[in-house]
């Protein structure tokens, strides 16, 4: 087989490579991924990255307004988490479980310090939907009870556990039933929640920020209301955190801009520092203590929170710290909201809203079809941004929170001509 992965490849062939790969997608990965890239025209291979800027095999540079989904807050390939990777892939990348672990245990001391309120125990996985399949269960082992409460259009992974709490029938419709237990109510609405919980309901699973809804920010006497709630009926409070957490909204943790704790805190994306896959529940001591006194086994993951995904943890939050990521995201988010409502105004007949916090800032589109033409402009125009996976009409903007400001100013003037081009189409969309 012809070797594939030799360098970049001149623009006249890079085409008709990218399009060979699609159709490997196609048949070995998914085929309904290939023919929704194909459809929407993206067939550039990524192939380095550093910072906020992505290059693809023909060499043509992209800004990158996506960060993976939230994932690289620290930028592609930060020096320090790469460096602290490389040195300990150089002694030992995987415990063996059988000896004690020092860098996993220096990563669960730094979160219990970062943490917002009693946070003091952790454990560790690989994503966002473990980490949220640990919390469920801590939950329901800690309370002895079974009924947990979510919200409509919320967004907790796609495991079958997870997949119950996420409150969207795209990904549950085919897969039901489900984790039974779980019931939803409306996002922003704290009484709904009071109402739903019953004698048997052992926890709240929310986001204080819904990021693939389409950044759906609740009012900002929401979250403190539902801690009252839950403080008052017993139950469980876990926010999760793994796209808001490690600085995206202008805080370390979303749920700080409402001066509230949660009982569990799930992370995961950035935690890792867009160079290993690390996920955490972090959560109350007495909760831990609780569950695995009594069975040390009873969760586990083999591999999660092994060596190299620690140091590369303990690097991205001491970056974040160290750098005032959540102050960057602040500023720069604050400036992007304000000149993208400015764009709003001249195009409302393309932009429905512009509403974020931080740097999880969403586009909400009149149309469809608006989304999927602003999709493949700006990305010809050498911009990556975000579909909401629930609801395609929103466009996020989620850059790394490293971006520099001339490459937010060449963003917007990106994202304003490609507003220009929906504008003159959308009659016909």
């Amino acid at each position: 087989m012809q070797d594939t992965r030799g360098g970049a490849i001149p623009s006249t062939g890079a085409e008709a490579f990218g399009e060979a790969l699609l159709d490997r997608y196609g048949r070995y990965i998914n085929p309904g991924w290939a023919r929704l890239f194909r459809f929407v025209g993206l067939t550039s291979v990524e192939w380095e990255a550093e910072g906020a800027i992505v290059r693809d095999r023909a060499g043509k540079e992209y800004i990158d307004c996506s960060a993976g989904y939230a994932v690289m807050n620290m930028g592609h390939r930060h020096p320090r988490i790469v460096a602290a990777v490389e040195e300990q892939l150089g002694r030992l990348p995987q415990s063996l479980r059988l000896l004690l672990d020092e860098p996993v245990v220096e990563l669960a001391e730094l979160l219990a310090r970062v943490t917002p309120g009693d946070l003091r125990c952790s454990f560790f996985c690989h994503s966002g939907t473990e980490a949220v399949e640990a919390a469920l269960k801590l939950a329901r082992a800690y309370t002895g009870k079974m009924h947990v409460i979510s919200t409509h259009r919320g967004f907790h992974g796609k495991t079958l556990g997870s997949l119950a709490a996420t409150g969207s029938d795209t990904y549950r419709s085919v897969l039901s039933p489900l984790l039974v237990g779980v019931s939803h109510v409306p996002f922003g609405d704290a009484e709904a929640i009071e109402a739903a919980i019953t004698p048997e309901t052992a926890a709240v699973i929310l986001e204080p920020i819904q990021g693939e809804a389409g950044v759906i920010i609740p009012p900002d006497d929401y979250l403190p209301r539902v801690r009252e709630i839950c403080d008052d009926r017993g139950v469980l409070l876990i926010l999760d955190e793994v796209q808001t957490g490690m600085g995206r909204t202008g805080r370390l943790f979303a749920c700080e801009h409402q001066g509230v704790a949660p009982d569990l805190m799930t992370l995961a994306k950035a935690l890792g520092g867009g160079v290993m896959p690390v996920g955490a529940v972090v959560g109350r001591a007495e909760i831990f203590e609780k569950v695995f006194d009594e069975n040390p086994f009873l969760h586990t993951v083999t591999q999660g929170g092994s060596p190299l995904a620690a140091v590369a943890a303990k690097a991205a939050i001491e970056v974040c710290l160290e750098e005032d990521l959540p102050g960057q995201a602040a500023e720069k988010g604050a400036y992007l909201l304000n000149r993208l409502r400015e764009m709003q105004a001249r195009f409302p007949r393309v932009l429905a809203d512009v509403r974020g916090r931080g740097l999880l800032i969403g586009l909400e589109m009149t149309k469809p079809g608006a989304g999927g033409l602003f999709v493949t402009e700006v990305f010809d125009r050498g911009l990556i941004v975000t579909p909401s996976l629930n609801k395609w009409d929103i466009m996020r903007i989620s850059p790394p929170l490293v971006i520099p400001r001339d490459l937010l100013d060449r963003a917007l003037e990106i994202i304003e001509e490609t507003l220009e081009k929906v504008d003159q189409a959308i009659d016909d969309l």
